[in-house]
C-alpha cells in the first residue's frame, strides 16, 4: 500500500460518497490534484468536520493503491482565516479552475506555492481591485504551468519581438498576434514584456500581481477578457459556475 502523511495540500471541493463518507478533491504539493475518500466525514463526531474546509492549508495522509486513495488524516495547517465574501468566491472560482485545467496526480508545486499565496492575498483586506489583479496573476501562471501560454515576449506566429508602443492581443488559437490598427482590448508590447518577465519571477504570483496591478482599467478589463477565453477554451466550458454565481450575485446589487 502506498502511504502518504504530512503532505502540505488544500481542498478544492468535496461531494458525497455514502451516508456517512465523502470524496474530497484536493491540490498538493508533491502530488498534485488527488482523490481522496474520507469515511466518516459526514459523522458529528467525525475529526474530519471541522478540517476539510476550503481555502484553508492543511496536512494530509492518505494510503491505498486505487485510484481514489483513504484519506487516513487531515490537519490545519493554520497561517490564516478564511477569505469572506467576493474573496471567497474568488478562492472558489480559483478551486474551479484547477479541478477543470489540472490531471489528477500530476505535480505541480510551483503552481501550488503560487495558489497558496493566491488564498493569503484573498484572506487579506487589500480589497476588490488587489483581489481582482490577483486573480488575473493567478491564471496567468496556472495557464503556463499547464502548458497552455504561448511566450509572452514575442508574437507566437511570427516570432518577431514585441514593440513597446505597438497593441497585441492573446487569442486562443493563434497566440500572441498584433492588433489591427484601432482595434480595441489590446494591452501594448511593454505590458506583455512586463509580464512575461514577472512570471520567471522567484515569487511569480507577488512579480506578476505586481505588473497586473500597473495596468490600467481598462488594460486589466482587457486581460481579464482575453484570459477568460483561454480558460474556457482550455477547460472546455464557456461560463464557470462560480463566474455565473459571481455575475448573478452583481446583478442583484443596487
Amino acid at each position: 500500500m502506498n502511504r502518504v502523511a504530512h503532505e502540505p495540500g488544500y481542498v478544492l471541493h468535496h461531494y458525497d460518497w455514502s451516508e456517512s463518507s465523502l470524496i474530497v478533491e484536493a491540490f498538493t504539493r508533491a502530488h498534485g490534484r488527488v482523490a481522496l475518500v474520507a469515511k466518516g466525514a459526514k459523522r458529528p463526531s467525525s475529526n474530519f468536520r471541522a478540517v476539510l474546509l476550503p481555502l484553508q492549508p492543511l496536512l494530509l495522509a492518505w494510503g491505498g493503491d486505487a485510484e481514489i486513495r483513504t484519506l487516513k488524516s487531515a490537519e490545519w495547517g493554520g497561517g490564516q482565516v478564511m477569505p469572506l465574501g467576493d474573496a471567497l468566491l474568488s478562492g472558489y472560482y480559483a478551486n474551479e479552475l484547477l479541478l477543470r485545467l489540472l490531471a489528477r496526480e500530476d505535480a505541480h508545486p510551483r503552481l501550488f506555492d503560487a495558489y497558496a499565496a493566491l488564498v493569503h492575498v484573498l484572506a487579506s483586506e487589500g480589497g476588490d481591485s488587489l483581489h481582482a489583479a490577483a486573480l488575473r496573476a493567478f491564471e496567468l501562471l496556472l495557464l503556463r504551468e499547464t502548458g497552455h501560454l504561448p511566450s509572452l515576449a514575442a508574437e507566437t506566429l511570427t516570432l518577431a519581438p514585441l514593440r513597446a508602443d505597438a497593441g497585441y492581443q492573446l487569442a486562443a488559437e493563434g497566440g500572441l498576434q498584433a492588433a489591427a490598427p484601432g482595434q480595441g482590448g489590446a494591452l501594448p508590447g511593454r505590458s506583455w514584456g512586463l509580464l512575461a518577465t514577472a512570471l520567471q519571477d522567484a515569487a511569480p504570483l507577488s512579480a506578476t500581481l505586481a505588473a497586473c496591478t500597473g495596468l490600467t482599467a481598462e488594460q486589466r478589463a482587457a486581460l481579464r477578457q482575453q484570459l477568460r477565453g483561454l480558460l474556457h477554451y482550455h477547460g472546455g466550458v464557456q461560463t464557470l459556475r462560480t463566474r455565473q454565481l459571481m455575475m448573478d450575485l452583481q446583478s442583484l446589487q443596487p
